[in-house]
């Protein structure tokens, strides 16, 4: 059977038992900060059957409820849906049948499943009368080989700003660490850029429509680049880097106000991860960067993730120093886990190891869950890299792109 893909040992009775109860009084009363409790889950789930089967419960329960706008609600759905569990089919086709689809978690979890009962209300969908709600139908459907991506095409440019931003966050985002969506999606894609203001989310559409096909998005960014307004131009010329040859050194000096720039999250997030990027490919210039990110202890994730791009990408032996730090004793616990899941990475695996029982038990969501990914790694249950961007929105941020 399904529920017994995983053996039961991965996740320990203790953390089992843990995030079982958790979930349960979650669904019993919201707590402030679900959207950590639905990083984990997401994160963890496959390691225990018994935590499969409570998310499959818990699933149907939120649909009945309708309760599609809470963010535990958005990773049970993406999370169960992306592992193609066949028993929550029959509750997404329920969310589907609402009149707004059951809203952009609903659509963006379907895009995932392969289940034959959600074709219909999916069809349905794409003729909705909200402009953004087609638009989340049709990605679903392309993304399922249901549709060849021309209505969404037509829809796309009627899609108001509010709604663009929300597309992005709940449906288009997940798609960077996919697959690429199939050629069809390519014009759609080019024509939400083509109203976008948003340098940060015309970055991610165009980069999903590159990997679908599309050829004229790097032109349009070294237009931009060449001939836009002088204050934008080194801008564009990161924004060509990355649609381009990224083993090449970018035309621009990279600085922090530009990398928040080139996120797809809100701009007053202040997220740097497109300078994680830039480190990832080797340029030079953003080691300064990093280094000012992680002047003293390290104190946020931003500068936890600042410490592994160092250490990693630039051999950086005060950034390594300064993670084993942060693991210890009486640092910032919700960080200690993402620290220690960093070391790991880094080849300090018995060091981590020995750590990550003590941390498997913390009373922080996104510690425990880091811990328990490095124990699940040494037990060759969890591939490497164990740091990710999207590990990192999910499980640290409390986001579940």
């Amino acid at each position: 059977m399904s529920e017994r893909a995983e053996p039961v040992s991965v996740l320990g009775e203790a953390v089992v038992t843990r995030l079982v109860l958790d979930l349960r009084l979650a669904l019993k009363r919201k707590p402030a900060r679900e959207g950590w409790l639905g990083g984990a889950l997401r994160t963890l789930f496959l390691h225990a059957p018994e935590l499969r089967r409570e998310l499959v419960a818990a699933l149907e329960l939120l649909v009945r409820r309708g309760s599609f706008d809470r963010p535990l609600y958005g990773s049970l759905a993406r999370a169960l849906a992306e592992e193609r569990e066949q028993r929550v089919a029959a509750a997404l086709a329920l969310a589907l049948g609402t009149e707004d689809g059951g809203g952009l978690a609903t659509l963006a979890a379907a895009g995932f499943s392969d289940h034959a009962g959600l074709a219909e209300p999916l069809a349905k969908l794409a003729g909705n009368r909200h402009a953004h709600i087609a638009f989340a139908a049709e990605i679903a459907r392309v993304a399922r080989g249901e549709s060849n991506g021309a209505y969404a095409r037509s829809i796309a440019p009627m899609i108001k700003e509010v709604h663009r931003i929300t597309l992005c966050e709940e449906v288009l985002a997940a798609w960077a660490w996919r697959p690429a969506l199939a050629n069809g999606v390519a014009g759609a894609l080019a024509a939400l850029r083509g109203a976008e203001r948003h340098l940060g989310r015309w970055l991610l559409c165009a980069e999903l429509g590159a990997r679908a096909g599309d050829r004229g998005a790097l032109a349009d960014a070294e237009r931009e680049a060449s001939l836009g307004a002088p204050g934008t131009r080194p801008a564009w010329m990161l924004v060509s880097w990355a649609l381009g040859d990224t083993r090449a050194q970018p035309a621009v000096r990279p600085n922090l106000e530009l990398a928040v720039r080139l996120s797809d999250r809100p701009t007053a997030e202040k997220d740097p991860s497109f300078l994680f990027r830039l480190a990832a490919a080797k340029v030079g210039a953003v080691r300064p960067l990093l280094r000012h990110l992680t002047r003293g202890r390290l104190d946020s994730e931003v500068a936890v993730h600042a410490a592994l791009c160092l250490a990693r990408d630039f051999e950086d032996t005060r950034a390594r120093a300064q993670l084993v730090d942060a693991v210890g004793p009486g640092r910032h616990e919700a960080l200690r886990g993402l620290a220690n899941a960093a070391l790991y990475d880094l080849g300090e695996r018995e060091l981590a190891l020995a750590a990550a029982t003590d941390l498997a038990q913390s009373p922080k969501l996104p510690t425990l869950t880091f811990g328990n990914l490095v124990l699940a790694a040494a037990s060759a249950k969890e591939t490497l890299p164990l740091v990710t961007e999207p590990r990192v929105r999910r499980v640290q941020l409390g986001l579940t792109p």
